[in-house]
């Protein structure tokens, strides 16, 4: 009966983390659909930005060139290093950390690398091995442009006052709920534009090149940062969603592997008491 006993604590404590997976499973898709438009509708803007603006800088020359796209000899790199700030997620954290141990180990081996750091996780555990010259998880608690924007004043005064060579961004880019890609993108200097691109550009500028590039570059590079967090934020909610989903099969498997186990053990059970009682009965009847 120990057994049997033991086996019914097992069933019911399967069936509570079920019933929590499942939940947990229906908050993330409910999460992710409005994380997922948000990003959709998002990217075009956001990659029509940074292509006109790469442009622009890559053809603007000598004095008039953007502080934003120098180009320095790499000695100084920033790591924004954006992840989550809970776990439940599948490998959405450790695809992170993975990638930026990959990155300061082979492009910037041998170089001052630093982090920001945007996630509870990755903050745990890059602070353990690397300075971390900033923690900026809470932006989490209200995920708008504003408070990103922040954020990217303060990377783009790192590189404007020569604090750092290079800096870039790791996170999910966002693909669909079971998959998400591990990226990395130039923050600073501004990538120039590879090719004769620019020659394509039939525009009339007004006011000057020069003042629109100035104006309209801190509000690319905030679009940018703000953009990797949202591909960041509805990865997180499609990987934590397929993790649930994952866990409740496997739950419901283990619940019904384990009642098939009680049952056969009840039965059994029951048999030897019957076995017990007739052969009682036979050795008082002889």
């Amino acid at each position: 009966m120990a057994n049997l006993k033991e086996l019914r604590s097992r069933i019911t404590s399967v069936s509570s983390t079920m019933q929590i997976t499942s939940a947990m499973k229906m908050v993330s898709a409910a999460k992710l659909n409005k994380a997922q438009m948000a990003i959709i509708a998002m990217r075009p803007y956001s990659d029509k930005l940074t292509e006109l603006l790469q442009s622009l800088s890559a053809s603007l020359e000598g004095d008039n060139a953007s502080t934003y796209a120098e180009q320095r000899e790499v000695n100084k790199v920033l790591i924004v290093a954006i992840a989550s700030n809970r776990g439940l997620a599948g490998a959405f954290n450790s695809n992170i950390v993975k990638g930026v141990r990959e990155l300061y180990e082979n492009e910037y081996a041998g170089k001052q690398v630093d982090f920001v750091t945007i996630g509870k996780k990755v903050n745990d555990v890059v602070s353990k091995t690397h300075t971390v010259i900033a923690n900026k998880s809470e932006v989490y608690d209200d995920l708008t442009f504003t408070n990103v924007a922040a954020i990217a004043e303060e990377l783009m005064e790192h590189f404007t006052n020569g604090s750092y060579d290079r800096i870039v961004i790791v996170y999910n880019k966002f693909r669909n709920a079971a998959s998400q890609d591990v990226t990395t993108e130039q923050f600073l200097p501004i990538v120039p534009v590879a090719g004769q691109e620019t020659a394509n550009l039939d525009y009339i500028f007004e006011p000057s090149k020069e003042e629109i590039v100035e104006q309209l570059i801190p509000k690319s590079l905030k679009t940018q940062l703000y953009k990797a967090l949202r591909d960041s934020f509805a990865s997180e909610h499609g990987a934590r969603m397929t993790a649930m989903h994952k866990a409740t099969d496997n739950a419901t498997e283990l619940r019904d592997a384990l009642k098939l186990s009680y049952n056969k053990a009840r039965q059994a059970s029951i048999t030897n008491e019957i076995l017990e009682i007739v052969g009682g009965a036979e050795a008082l009847n002889n």
